[in-house]
């Protein structure tokens, strides 16, 4: 008899479970179209130009009840008593009667030059800013400005005319703060744009992993233990799902609720780590899942038969990693750098990406190779279907169709985190429905990581060891004639190696 859930469960308890998954994974869209807000907020800010004649280098907040001297135009006659040095262009984040929260995990900065056309002064070709930018915060309007981060920046110029021969702009300058958990940010640079997550779908998305963490966790400690009561020691198979298992327990791990006490500038960087652990065990767990269903029993519960696959998944994973470590790594000391700042270090990096998405069009296009010749090879066992009594023919007719199924679900389960990715990418927004707003971008992100949850609890659920099958091993049941080591997890795998052999 077959040993996993998914071949011994009854239809009937099988249907409910798959609406069960599926009404979960209905609720997880709806949270973030209904009740999630745009995951960021873009407020734009206007530079206040300070005055600093004697280069003082202090903290000059441009409004409130120490605000600086300021000069509203270049054209006032102050301004022509002015050196360019003179002047230090200052912004206040956030806007008057707000404040920044730790729920906004991250704060992006983009500044934009907005420069008058003149005859007279005409900017050239590759004309390279150099910006003095300083950072510092305070946690209340009482308290006195903290140095926070320092750097003089040069950024390459490349104008466009917004009005014909009215003005010129250009976006120079970037930067990014991990987990700003201050009150009150200053800037003195301009600023016209900042970009936070809000704090609202911060809510969401930690009180969905406080949900799926200790979830998850339970049914992968499950899950080993099941298998730990075989007679037989585990293969490669059932190792690579509890990997998975584990991979998406470190992905729920709600660490944000900690940071919301401590100043974690890394949380950025430590969530792009669960990430691409997370889906580097996924995209190994899928080749293993579908090799193995296609080898002989000579070849398969062996990891070295998938050194090319996997290690074109540790290759790209590699390679995206550089990428975000030569990023938001140097975040960490310096928000201000960029790798886009010059063409001498953004090639490297667009190779980088290059190279990674040539790597995930290469491993999809064999993972949809590998599933048609395990649905060739179950497809050609089908044949044989009539040739055995009806018991028997109707018991293998049933597994075949539900192992279909499964592959097809994890097919479609890639093909979807592709095509919303480009959709998302495409258009951003919400909807209105009636009275309702939907959160487009929410609910895509709610969505793919309840899908993602809940597409691995049913590969540990489904492919746990079944009760039936440990009382039909004390029990009066003929003995398969396979060995400890070549036994499977379900009826699939062992007809699979079958077929491999004839």
């Amino acid at each position: 008899m077959a040993g996993a859930i998914i071949e011994n469960m009854s239809t009937r308890k099988l249907v409910l479970f798959v609406c069960f998954i599926l009404l979960l994974q209905i609720c997880s869209i709806m949270v973030g179209a209904l009740i999630s807000p745009s995951p960021t907020t873009a407020i734009r800010y206007l530079a206040t130009k300070c005055i600093d004649r004697h280069r003082t280098r202090a903290w000059l907040v441009p409004w409130g009840s120490n605000r600086c001297q300021q000069v509203h135009s270049f054209d006032e006659p102050l301004a022509k008593t002015l050196d360019a040095n003179d002047v230090v262009f200052a912004v206040h984040v956030p806007l008057p009667n707000k404040e920044m929260s730790p729920w906004f995990q991250y704060l992006l900065a983009v500044l934009q030059f907005d420069i008058a056309f003149k005859m007279i002064n005409q900017i050239e070709d590759d004309v390279v800013v150099t910006v003095d930018a300083r950072l510092a915060f305070r946690d209340d309007t009482t308290s006195e400005w903290t140095s926070k981060f320092h750097s003089v920046e040069r950024r390459p110029l490349r104008c466009t005319f917004a009005v014909p021969k009215v003005n010129l702009r250009d976006s120079v300058f970037c930067t990014e703060i991990n987990h700003e958990r201050h009150g009150e940010p200053s800037d003195g640079f301009p600023l016209p744009q900042g970009i936070h997550q809000n704090g609202g779908f911060t809510k969401v998305w930690v009180s969905m992993k406080t949900v799926f963490s200790p979830w998850m966790l339970v049914a992968t400690v499950w899950y080993w233990d099941r298998i730990r009561l075989m007679a037989r020691p585990p293969v490669l198979l059932e190792k690579v799902i509890f990997a998975l298992g584990l991979s998406v327990t470190f992905l729920n791990m709600p660490v944000e609720w900690l940071s919301m006490g401590f100043e974690w500038t890394w949380m950025l960087l430590f969530e792009d780590a669960q990430q691409g652990a997370f889906y580097s065990t996924l995209f190994c767990f899928w080749i293993i899942f579908c090799g193995e269903h296609l080898m002989d029993q000579r070849q398969r519960n062996r990891l070295s038969a998938y050194q090319w696959q996997v290690g074109l998944v540790v290759f790209g994973s590699s390679v995206l990693l550089i990428f975000d470590l030569s990023e938001r790594g140097v975040h960490l000391s310096n928000p201000f750098y960029s790798v886009w700042a010059s063409d001498s270090r953004s090639k490297p990096h667009i190779s980088f990406i290059t190279v990674a998405g040539i790597s995930v069009c290469l491993y999809f296009l064999s993972l949809c190779r590998m599933v048609c010749c395990v649905l060739r090879t179950i497809g050609g066992k089908m044949q044989q279907l009539p040739a055995m009594p009806e018991a028997r023919r109707l018991r293998y007719k049933g597994i075949i169709f539900r192992f279909r199924f499964l592959m097809l679900v994890t097919l479609t389960c890639a093909a979807v985190t592709v095509i919303f990715f480009i959709l998302n990418q495409v258009s951003e927004g919400h909807w209105h429905w009636g009275d309702f707003t939907l959160q487009v971008h929410s609910a895509f992100l709610t969505g793919i990581y309840g899908m993602w949850n809940l597409y691995v609890f049913t590969i540990i659920f489904l492919y746990a060891p079944s009760h039936k099958h440990r009382r039909s091993e004390s029990g009066d049941t003929p003995h398969t004639g396979l060995t400890c080591g070549e036994q499977g997890p379900t009826e699939v795998y062992r007809i699979t190696g079958k077929v491999a052999e004839e």
